[in-house]
């Protein structure tokens, strides 16, 4: 059945068929402590021809055993954890024009989401420090308040997302007061601060970095257009 895909690669948006997805599904025989595992594995194409790079992902899943006459059959098959192997994370490749060392903490941020979701919210904080610092010049000695110092250059829902960023952030960077105090974060809530970095990039950096190509082509349209007219003068 044909399914909506981003490329990991290329970040183009598309519709995967059965020209460019191959699923491999697997039950094993051996029962263990928690009952019967599976596995799927999953390859995707990119079908842009200018990319056709290659996702590869993996999943366990619990089966239930059904016997028949026929032999054993499986039902109630239910997920229990994927892995994305390539590639190595679900980061995007952002393009030259961010900062590297904002690029090196998204890039970290989303290979330990899983691993450790608390510390991936650390660098999320960290990468989301250093975008204020770089695209709006603000450097003072708290996050809270160079955030505080933006409060007036974007909207209200997008500053009160970039605050909760840092305050979600603080959980792995700094220890509650009372030690006794675990608080936990997961995997899906470091995913929703990784995909805000990305909204970010795209609003800040990939806006200024399309403005001023659209800017510039114009300009030297318009430098073409003088060559032109200068070098037709010049004719006999």
């Amino acid at each position: 059945m044909p399914f909506h895909w981003t490329c990991p690669f290329c970040d183009r948006d598309t519709t995967i068929t059965d020209e460019t997805n191959e699923k491999i599904k697997h039950i094993f025989s051996l029962e263990t402590v928690r009952g019967f595992r599976g596995v799927t594995v999953l390859m995707v194409v990119c079908p842009n021809p200018k990319c056709r790079k290659f996702s590869l992902t993996v999943g366990v899943f619990e089966a239930t055993p059904l016997s028949t006459a026929m032999g054993r059959s499986w039902i109630n098959e239910h997920f229990i954890k994927g892995w994305t192997l390539i590639p190595p994370s679900t980061a995007k490749v952002f393009p030259d024009y961010v900062p590297g060392p904002v690029r090196d903490d998204y890039e970290e941020a989303c290979a330990i989401k899983d691993l450790s979701p608390k510390a991936s919210a650390t660098l999320s904080r960290r990468c989301l420090q250093g975008m204020v610092r770089d695209f709006w010049g603000v450097s003072k000695a708290r996050l809270i308040d160079e955030i505080e110092a933006i409060r007036d250059k974007v909207d209200d829902q997008t500053w009160a997302a970039i605050d909760a960023v840092r305050k979600i952030g603080n959980i792995g960077a700094h220890m509650e007061k009372d030690i006794n105090v675990i608080v936990d974060v997961e995997p899906e809530e470091a995913q929703k601060l990784i995909e805000l970095i990305e909204l970010l990039v795209k609003d800040w950096y990939t806006t200024r970095h399309e403005r001023a190509e659209r800017l510039k082509s114009i300009v030297q349209m318009k430098e073409a257009k003088e060559v032109a007219k200068a070098g037709a003068t010049k004719q006999p």
